[in-house]
């Protein structure tokens, strides 16, 4: 199977599908390849029920997360990043230049079925 099909994510991602409901018929996993061009910053938002993992294949990012934002944890090529199940996150890529690939594993076999978008404040957005 090949990363052919790219569509934009409700969380303003690049995303190379790749293991889905909709690819392979899969029942609890998803796993895609996502880009955030340089400069770039993902929606804010959460995944109900479902738990996120990432490897970054090449750049650096920041993952702000939880009430209001208020951690962030930094991730470069090489380092995994996990998402606890309804936390608040985004993802801002540090690097004016490159982007950051990511290989991304998601327990919600339809990967935008379960995306939140939430406003600055952390309240579901309509």
């Amino acid at each position: 199977m090949t990363a052919s099909e790219r569509y934009e994510g409700r969380q303003r991602a690049d995303i190379a599908a790749g293991i889905s409901a909709e690819s392979v018929g899969a029942r609890r996993l998803c796993m895609h390849l996502v880009t955030i061009p340089p400069g770039a910053r993902g929606e804010i938002h959460l995944h109900q029920d479902h738990e996120s993992a990432l490897f970054i294949l090449e750049g650096s990012a920041v993952t702000r997360y939880g009430p209001g934002l208020a951690y962030q944890a930094m991730a470069e090529a090489g380092d995994f990043v996990y998402i606890p199940a309804g936390m608040a996150h985004q993802a801002v890529n540090l690097s004016a230049t490159e982007p950051v690939r990511a290989v991304l594993a998601r327990t919600d076999p339809s990967e935008q079925e379960s995306v939140v978008l939430l406003t600055s404040d952390g309240h579901p957005r309509p």
